[in-house]
């Protein structure tokens, strides 16, 4: 590990896969296309859900925060990706370093609560048709949507802050591709114990119980849609569901296996995949998943690309 004068460097080196130099360009071009796919895909689906009378509804509201999130989530990392992928020069900035942990994790935070709240959106829908839009009106959406923001904010500054306090020893070498707290933590020296169950504990409340929310939300769900008696009802509510679960599938597994766990029994490759996986797999597969499985979704996207080339 290089070693430098001051306790905390002006700038990291993120090594990356630079003991595999044969990885570095395709990961480069498969981030290069996926990159603008993800922007392009939650844009759409943003454009459509404002613009379209028929999704005016708290689901889409939701799906459009979703979206938006995905947008500022992989922006926070890729970019710099691409610039280390794409040249020999390997580093950023301390200010940097710090700028993307909080935005990182921030927009990770952010998004493990809002898949909760958008589960139980479903739950009310479904289980509570008759009472829906007194439960999920606007002003209730609204805050909702603003108390997952709060929550998000919250964790990223606490435990970005109290992670950048940690003495580096001189050590500014990180074996990932981005600024990560569990990377951080590793790489810190002295005792960082507490840091270790601290972010375990926050992790528990983030990801561990709205993840149980979403279990007991969809448990009920199954149970109602198997006593409905319109098959027609069953096909749309098992459409919207799973595609809510398939993106929670796709969002918690790997976020769970990288921050319920101590940083020191991480192991050397982990991290980096799995911040492609959910920092990048993920919001590209998003507007995809949503688009496939839902009807109005497909609709409306039809009718705004026939739009924009009349007007044309």
């Amino acid at each position: 590990m290089a070693l430098i004068n001051q306790s905390y460097p002006e700038e990291f080196i993120l090594l990356g896969f630079t003991d595999r130099p044969w990885l570095e360009l395709p990961i480069f071009i498969v981030l290069l296309i996926t990159y603008p796919m993800a922007m392009i895909g939650n844009i759409a689906i943003i454009l459509v859900s404002k613009l379209d009378p028929r999704l005016q509804s708290p689901m889409y509201f939701f799906l459009t925060n979703l979206s938006f999130l995905d947008m500022c989530y992989t922006t926070s990392i890729v970019p710099q990706m691409l610039f280390n992928l794409g040249s020999s020069k390997k580093t950023i900035s301390y200010m940097g370093c710090a700028v993307q942990l909080y935005f990182f994790h921030i927009m990770g935070g952010t998004e493990c609560l809002l898949l909760a709240i958008m589960s139980f959106d479903r739950y009310v829908a479904i289980c509570r048709p008759l009472h829906y839009t007194l439960i999920m009106n606007q002003r209730i959406c609204i805050l909702l949507v603003s108390i997952v923001w709060l929550g998000g904010i919250t964790y990223a500054v606490s435990e970005a802050t109290v992670t950048l306090q940690l003495p580096l020893c001189g050590v500014n070498k990180l074996d990932h591709l981005v600024c990560e707290i569990p990377v951080l933590i590793k790489t810190a020296c002295g005792e960082k114990k507490v840091n270790e169950l601290t972010l375990s504990v926050v992790c528990i409340f983030l990801l561990a119980i709205p993840l149980c929310l979403i279990l007991a939300s969809y448990a009920s769900i199954g149970h109602a849609v198997l006593k409905m008696k319109s098959s027609a009802g069953r096909k749309k509510a098992f459409g919207t569901c799973s595609s809510h679960l398939t993106v929670v599938f796709l969002f918690y597994a790997p976020a769970i296996s990288m921050y319920l766990q101590p940083p020191s029994s991480i192991t050397r490759d982990q991290p980096k995949f799995m911040a492609l996986f959910y920092g990048v797999v993920t919001p590209t597969a998003n507007p995809f998943i949503y688009t496939l499985r839902n009807k109005d979704v497909k609709g409306a996207l039809g009718n705004l690309v026939r739009n924009i080339l009349s007007s044309k």
